[in-house]
């Protein structure tokens, strides 16, 4: 009984946060879906990317279910990263294509299998997993980079929220500037202790 509520309480949690990860995309351009936004080069489409990628894999090779279409080599040194960026020949539907695809296959596999299902994660030093735990993982993996897109989509056009349900409306402008001025203070006060230089 317990099994069953967790495997459901997991799942519905991963398929919320699989939304919120679409949504931050929605009602930007091309460029800003891609363009690099750390010095890393973190953007909101490749992130997408990356995720349907990684659900494939985790809910697909790791219980002995492929992804119906091949996936690169996780051990291939020249495929790492290039999960983490579309290319100008990759349109932003067919990543979330393979996203809405990943999710079916993903889905299909934790509807089959019961919570303490063996899997196999070679890339891990304990590779020996359950399904459980390989939930758990996406679920957190998912969470992460959702966090990710939140920064990521401010840095683009001021947009908040946690889902579309709850988009924080925007503030006036002179309001986050006062804000962040004031915490930009704080921030410089603080620092003069790093330098013995208490009041």
């Amino acid at each position: 009984m317990i099994d069953d509520f967790a495997k459901e309480y997991l799942h519905s949690d991963l398929r919320e946060i699989r939304e919120v990860i679409l949504w931050k995309l929605d009602g930007l351009g091309e460029y800003d879906v891609r363009r690099p936004l750390t010095s890393t080069g973190t953007n909101l489409l490749g992130l997408v990317k990356h995720l349907a990628l990684w659900e494939s894999r985790y809910f697909g090779e790791v219980f002995d279910r492929p992804f119906p279409t091949p996936l690169p080599r996780w051990d291939e040194p020249g495929q790492r990263g290039t999960d983490l960026w579309a290319t100008e020949h990759e349109t932003r539907e067919e990543i979330i294509g393979r996203y809405r695809r990943a999710w079916a296959h993903s889905d299909a596999t934790i509807a089959a299998l019961a919570i303490d299902a063996p899997g196999r994660v070679p890339w891990w030093p304990r590779p020996d997993v359950t399904l459980f735990t390989v939930l758990v993982h996406m679920l957190t993996e998912t969470s992460r980079h959702a966090g990710h897109a939140d920064i990521l989509r401010e840095q683009v056009d001021g947009s908040t929220g946690t889902a579309a349900g709850y988009a924080a409306q925007r503030r006036d402008a002179a309001i986050v500037d006062a804000r962040r001025a004031e915490i930009e203070r704080a921030a410089t006060a603080a620092a003069k202790f790093d330098h013995g230089l208490r009041p």
